[in-house]
């Protein structure tokens, strides 16, 4: 079996934004508080990240689903949901992603990162 592979299929899913909250303030005389409930936080985004030291795609033959983190639920008190952190994923420098919902193709050179935002 050969240790250099240079073409994989990988799927990778952008995180889920948080769930909103629905509440009202309430307080001992205090009329019709009105709505305090807090924004769910935003899901976390897939970026290809130029590595120099990667010189083949091996890694992403054993792994091949990647997903990034979800936001946070919001809560009373007009309190907003954590954000979902990015997942930086390394490829070598050169690697040339291909979109399959688009068709596009997105080369990475040196020191270059690309964002996808699902």
């Amino acid at each position: 079996m050969s240790n250099f592979v240079d073409h994989v299929r990988i799927t990778a899913k952008a995180g889920n934004g948080g769930n909103g909250s629905t509440s009202f303030h309430r307080e001992k005389y205090v009329m019709n508080g009105g709505p305090d409930g807090g924004d769910g936080g935003k899901g976390g985004d897939i970026v290809f990240f130029a590595d120099p030291n990667s010189h083949t795609l091996l890694d992403f033959r054993y792994k091949s689903k990647y997903t990034a983190e979800n936001g946070g639920d919001g809560a009373a008190n007009l309190r907003n949901g954590k954000n979902g952190q990015n997942l930086i994923i390394k490829v070598p420098v050169g690697t040339v992603i291909r979109d399959d919902e688009t068709g596009k193709f997105w080369p990475i050179w040196m020191n270059q990162a690309w964002k996808r935002f699902c």
